[in-house]
Parts: C-alpha cells; sequence; structure tokens
C-alpha cells in the first residue's frame, strides 16, 4: 500500500510539472518531406582561365543571392490577421407523458381497491410527467492582429528540385527579458530579390515563433498547481 501510495504521489508530482494541454508549442524541424528528399548534388563546372565570371572564392560579378548550404538569406517577417465571427443557437423541447391508471386498476375493488385510490389520490401516481427544455447562445469573436519584423536565416538543405530549407534564429536580452525569434520553412531561390532578401509570405511550411522569458513571462504564466487542477479536473 505504501509503495502504491508513493508511485501515486509521484505521477500526481510529474502531470502536475508535465506540459499544460491548453500551453501553445510550436516544432521547428524540418517537414517529413524535407528529410526524406536527397540534397541536390553540385555538379563541378570546369572554369575558364581568360573569364572574368566564377573566379575565385569571391568573383567580381557574382550573384548576392543565397545559393550554397550556410548562405544567409534576410526573411521579413509581415504577418497580418483578421477575423470576424459570429454564432447563435437557439433550443426548445417540450414533453408531456401520462399514463393515468396508477395502481387503480391493478388492486381492483374492496378494502385493497380503496386503499390503493386513497395512494394515488394522496402521492398523485398518475404517472404524468412534463418537460419544457429551451437554450439560447449567442457568440462573437474579433480578432486583428500584426507581426513584423526582420530575421537572417541560413540555408540548412538544398533540396533535388532547387528549393531550399532555411532556418534562423535571434535572441535579444533588453532590460531583463530576452525576446526569441525563429523561423523556417522552405522557399525557391526565384523568389528571393537582388537584396538577398525575401518577403515570409513565400515560405511555404512556415513556422514562425515569438516569445519572450523573464518577469513578465513568469508573472503572467499560472503556476504548476493550478495547471494540473485544470488538467485533471473533469468539469
Amino acid at each position: 500500500m505504501k509503495v502504491f501510495t508513493c508511485s501515486f504521489i509521484a505521477a500526481l508530482f510529474l502531470a502536475g510539472c508535465s506540459v499544460h494541454p491548453a500551453d501553445p508549442k510550436i516544432s521547428m524541424k524540418a517537414p517529413v518531406y524535407v528529410d526524406e528528399t536527397p540534397s541536390k548534388v553540385n555538379e563541378s563546372m570546369p572554369s575558364n582561365a581568360g573569364s572574368l565570371f566564377g573566379q575565385g572564392d569571391n568573383p567580381l560579378f557574382a550573384d548576392l543571392k543565397a545559393m550554397h548550404v550556410n548562405d544567409v538569406v534576410t526573411v521579413t517577417i509581415t504577418e497580418k490577421t483578421a477575423q470576424t465571427s459570429t454564432g447563435k443557437k437557439a433550443l426548445t423541447k417540450q414533453s408531456s407523458d401520462s399514463l393515468g391508471a396508477g395502481i387503480t386498476t391493478a388492486a381492483g375493488g374492496g378494502v385493497l381497491g380503496t386503499v390503493s385510490k386513497n395512494l394515488n389520490d394522496v402521492g398523485n401516481i398518475g404517472f404524468t410527467t412534463g418537460s419544457n427544455n429551451s437554450f439560447t447562445g449567442n457568440g462573437s469573436n474579433t480578432r486583428n492582429e500584426t507581426f513584423s519584423t526582420t530575421i537572417s536565416a541560413r540555408v540548412i538543405k538544398i533540396l533535388n528540385n532547387g528549393h531550399y530549407f532555411i532556418e534562423g534564429s535571434r535572441e535579444l536580452l533588453i532590460n531583463g527579458e530576452k525576446q526569441i525569434i525563429q523561423v523556417s520553412g522552405v522557399i525557391r531561390p526565384y523568389d528571393i530579390d537582388k537584396n538577398n532578401n525575401i518577403d515570409s509570405k513565400y515560405i511555404a511550411d512556415a513556422k514562425i515563433l515569438y516569445k519572450t522569458e523573464g518577469d513578465i513571462d513568469q508573472t503572467t504564466t499560472k503556476p504548476w498547481g493550478a495547471k494540473f487542477m485544470e488538467t485533471i479536473w473533469p468539469f
């Protein structure tokens, strides 16, 4: 019994320290198809000794766009979300049932019949039921959000179709508050402009994370005890 009690307490403790179901989480892991798609094989081109183009590590007329693994591309994140929803629901239900006879018919006449009739009259045993149910609900939701920032990301993998899987992160520590920004996704090299910039709307399977850590975050976060009770409370 003691072992069971200790195990139960340990399970409650672990459940309390676990992630709350309502806590939003995002994984920056690459999509499955990115891992399954082989990398593009670079084909070595013979150099022309008399050409001004493509000579050395930094050719004079080289394209400034990201073209190789570990090259850096600048991502401009401009996300706007506008949502408006309205709902209304009304339900009404009425029912009535009456069997009438009670126990009078079964009892018959005589003394037993008189007693059963008195019981019916006093207790209202007539098997009569009725109910009225109604429900009315109204709801509305309006949300407008805007998030804009700029972050640099690295080319992690070049897929065999020429698309890039990029990933980048940035951390800022300002007055004891830590800000974390992460981005990942698949882009086409054709969507990168001449200044080596790309807009977030061109990122496929985009994952963008922004969060803060510090005193404000701890103050606005529910303690693990409250999260534990909300996790196990069935009502």
